[in-house]
């Protein structure tokens, strides 16, 4: 069992000023001017501190940071890093986590979320909220809870991903990506979902301007499209909305359910209509022994 050293009260300057340190227990500290202060570190617990200049943690190991500060000037903060967990703690600066794996993130908050989380995997995130473009490009193996996001390009590329109970206002969301899964959650932003593979929605409200588009394998299950339009161009769907649909443009096939689609646009120089089957739930139909009565449309022409 590791014993740790003890270091509290510190102002350290200079470039590497703790490098290569291992169990160290650091309290009420300041990083100040000098890069890489903690580079090759392992083991590593960090409590009430600040960040202030570039690359604290670079190829670290087993780091534990809770109720700490990254300034604005600790930019690029957290990279080749492995097992990190940061709690109760408040990140100025962008282009935090990269090439990282083993993160876990427990009530953290990202003022300047610009390209962070890139190319990570093995991600545990709950109640973070994060503002800034590419929020987790191409990162794997994610489990989210409670995130409120506000950035564009959001997982792009991203792959296994289940998030829960969240908001996420961002364009072009889940581009690229594969096996997403989204419950529980509130979505907005154009072009949702773009080129990707195995996207499911359960329980979601969208609002997407030519959303869930060139998608294969689209599942969406007891959620609302609000303002959504042009949705799921070339894309395989099994949809079940709640409501109304706005309008929807060339599915290339599957099953929507819906109770109303105020405009349907199926272009047989483009897609086969009988590959997609639309079913409208009219709810003002009465019928003592449903109810509501499904009605199949074929909208061939």
């Amino acid at each position: 069992m590791s014993v740790y050293k003890e270091i509290s009260k510190r102002k350290l300057i200079g470039e590497r000023a703790l490098f290569k340190g291992s169990d160290l227990r650091i309290t009420d500290t300041v990083f100040a001017d000098g890069e890489s202060p903690l580079k090759e570190s392992r083991n590593i617990e960090i409590c009430d501190s600040e960040f202030r200049w570039k690359y604290p943690l670079w190829y670290s190991e087993n780091i534990y940071v809770k109720s700490s500060k990254w300034f604005d000037g600790a930019r690029a903060g957290v990279w080749y890093t492995d097992n990190i967990r940061v709690e109760d703690s408040i990140i100025e600066a962008p282009k935090n986590f990269r090439r990282c794996a083993g993160i876990t993130l427990d009530n953290v908050t990202f003022s300047n979320a610009a390209e962070t989380l890139w190319n990570c995997k093995d991600i545990d995130i709950k109640s973070v909220s994060a503002k800034g473009d590419y929020f987790a490009m191409n990162s794997q193996n994610m489990t989210v809870k409670d995130l409120t996001l506000y950035g564009n390009y959001s997982f792009d590329g991203s792959k296994n991903v289940e998030i829960k109970n969240s908001k996420l206002l961002s364009k072009d969301a889940f581009w690229n990506s594969e096996n997403i899964t989204v419950y529980d959650s509130y979505i907005s932003g154009e072009y949702l979902g773009w080129n990707s593979k195995n996207l499911t929605l359960i329980n979601c409200t969208v609002e997407s301007h030519q959303g869930m588009c060139y998608i294969d394998n689209l599942v969406m299950k007891n959620c609302k499209l609000i303002n959504t339009t042009l949705a799921f161009e070339y894309s395989t769907v099994d949809a079940d909305i709640s409501g109304s649909v706005d309008s929807v443009f060339n599915p290339s096939g599957g099953i929507i359910r819906a109770d109303k689609i105020s405009c349907l646009i199926i272009q047989k120089s483009m897609v086969d209509p009988d590959k997609t089957r639309i079913i409208l739930r009219d709810q003002d139909i009465a019928d003592s022994k449903a109810s509501c009565i499904e009605k199949t449309v074929n909208f061939s022409q």
